[in-house]
């Protein structure tokens, strides 16, 4: 394949020589006449394991060159990769500047075309600008519309520096957002030899997965060099803690508790975060993302009162208020505290949860919901159907499969707030209201 690489930093420089050793025919693009000389002659412009010998090799073989003038790359090439950089700005924000000039250049470029061409962005951007800023100039200056003229891809790149040769060839797995499947295919097809997962989806969605990625990772780091600190100061080995935390890949190194929803709670997760941090703060030390974790999953909460009560109306019925679905646990059950919230606020209230049964209840557990909500008798019935019946505003607060029909129950003019994800389904205005999606 032609292929025309955008920009000879680190991604760009990477992935010029890992496609040219595959045997396509590259052509880099830069503006700085050094970095285009370096690799016309052979040598790498970024310092990395491999991909010295590749662009020797590579150039060597005539399948490599590098030029200054995007116009001339486009013309003699199929497929665009575009690699420049989107450094940061003062208040955080990206700075497009190079990626809206290299944009315009490849839309200049594609004005004069008879072929169809396809523009892959590699850049790491924002959530929305493949809609707002890029398939907008690309459209701008060549006067062609996108996903019929040409084609317009986000391939997120995952690269470690270090490793980035072996990560080009052995990715986590291959994102391929696209605007057509034309442009999807012939973009798959470059890494039909990978052995890795290929996920091609929307635009949107593969801009976010490489923020949600580096943000994870970032996490992770901060939220093992607080442990660590922590288990310093009670001397305890950090390194023998995370080691054996990390062998749990049923909850701990897994997707389980990482599917966006309502808050979390229970005896266990408030109590345990409470106790950490007090002892952090006894030891003398901040630990910022512990601390914050609580105060996030209260504003989880405030967001689910604040849904409910964007609905404008009055007669509110709850379908599971123990914490978790097949439990009647409430101790600092957030739908608790949904329903204590509301009715301070004058709302009509209907409870049903299968599992629920205040006669039932000892301990804890009865003192805990009869102390937040003391005349929760009187709001709770037999079935979802008494709810149905009474709401207009229904809340899914627990995953019971009970509830996964819901939907299908509703009449005209109740409306669904979905604290759990009973369905598969976007929100929709007037009838369904995901709390994440």
């Amino acid at each position: 394949m032609k292929i025309s690489i955008l920009g000879m930093g680190y991604v760009g420089a990477v992935s010029a020589g890992c496609l040219a050793n595959e045997g396509h025919q590259v052509v880099g693009v830069d503006p700085v006449e050094a970095k285009v000389a370096l690799i016309n002659e052979g040598k790498t412009p970024i310092i990395e394991q491999d991909i010295g010998d590749f662009i020797a090799r590579a150039v060597a073989a005539g399948r490599l060159k590098a030029v200054t003038n995007a116009f001339d790359a486009v013309m003699e090439t199929d497929i665009s990769f575009v690699c420049v950089g989107t450094p940061s700005q003062l208040n955080g924000n990206l700075d497009l500047k190079y990626i809206r000039r290299v944009c315009e250049k490849i839309g200049e470029a594609i004005k004069e075309k008879d072929g169809r061409h396809v523009v892959v962005i590699r850049s790491t951007i924002l959530p929305g600008t493949m809609r707002g800023v890029i398939i907008p100039t690309l459209e701008e200056s060549s006067g062609k519309k996108a996903g019929v003229d040409f084609g317009v891809c986000n391939n997120p790149e995952f690269l470690r520096e270090g490793t980035a040769v072996y990560d080009f060839y052995h990715p986590p797995n291959t994102v391929i957002g696209e605007t057509d499947s034309f442009s999807g295919e012939l973009v798959a097809s470059i890494y039909a030899k990978m052995d890795a997962p290929m996920i091609r989806t929307e635009v949107e969605t593969a801009e976010m997965v490489k923020y949600v990625d580096n943000v994870w990772h970032a996490l992770k780091v901060g939220f093992a060099n607080e442990i660590g600190n922590i288990c310093k100061r009670v001397g305890t080995d950090s390194h023998k803690v995370m080691d054996i935390f990390c062998q749990d890949t049923k909850l701990n190194i897994s997707p389980y508790y990482l599917k966006p929803g309502f808050a979390f709670g229970g005896s266990c997760l408030p109590k345990d975060l409470r106790a950490l941090t007090y002892k952090a703060s006894d030891l003398d030390l901040q630990v910022p993302i512990l601390s914050a974790i609580l105060p996030s999953n209260v504003l989880q909460v405030e967001r689910g009162v604040q849904m409910v009560m964007e609905k404008g109306r009055k007669k509110v019925g709850i379908l599971g208020f123990s914490f978790k679905a097949g439990t009647d646990d409430l101790r600092e059950s957030p739908i608790v505290e949904v329903i204590e919230r509301l009715l301070g606020k004058g709302y009509d209230i209907r409870i049903y949860d299968r599992n629920v049964n205040l006669a039932k209840l000892v301990g804890a557990n009865r003192d805990y919901i009869l102390n937040h909500i003391p005349h929760i008798s009187g709001m709770m019935v037999e079935s979802a159907d008494e709810v149905l019946a009474h709401a207009e505003t229904i809340v899914v607060g627990n995953g019971a499969a009970e509830f996964a029909d819901v939907l299908d129950r509703t009449e005209e003019g109740q409306v669904v707030v979905d604290l759990v994800r009973i369905c598969d389904r976007r929100s929709e205005e007037g009838k369904y209201d995901g709390i994440c999606w």
